[in-house]
């Protein structure tokens, strides 16, 4: 097991609209393409919490009303970074706020259901957004 102490705790978010339509972002200077949900790494002193709705509010230019904590997970066996996912809904859209490394995220809005069809075809970047897509679909499934 390799020990990754540079990894760092971080946060990723499924912005649900009131269409039931998922923020997606792109970006083409990624280094393996594709796409992946907001989030990112938490700033010395956040909660994860706090990361979620600066990250969704700088990536996707979105604030929300109501968050629901999915589950909390480390990112590897060698490192003590935890990830924490999140559904965000009652969403209000405003502008990106993106930094120089972000400057060419694209967001998208996703059907739900077309999300993690995506997801389950392995087309997401990272591991994180999938599980945090089919988590909330569960939720959704399970109140049917």
């Amino acid at each position: 097991m390799t020990n990754t102490p540079d990894l760092q705790d971080a946060s990723v978010i499924v912005a649900l609209d009131e269409g039931g339509r998922v923020a997606v972002l792109s970006s083409r200077n990624a280094q393996h393409g594709g796409m992946f949900l907001p989030g990112g790494r938490r700033d010395p002193g956040e909660k994860p919490e706090q990361c979620a709705r600066r990250e969704l509010r700088e990536e996707a230019g979105v604030t929300a009303a109501k968050w629901r904590h999915l589950g909390t997970y480390a990112i590897t066996l060698g490192s003590t970074a935890r990830i924490s996912l999140y559904l965000a809904e009652e969403l209000t859209l405003g502008p990106q706020e993106l930094n120089d490394s972000e400057e060419d995220f694209k967001l998208t809005w996703w059907p739900l259901a077309d999300a993690v069809t995506a997801a389950t075809e392995g087309r997401f970047l990272l591991p994180a957004g999938p599980l945090a897509l089919l988590l909330a679909d569960r939720l959704f499934t399970d109140r049917d």
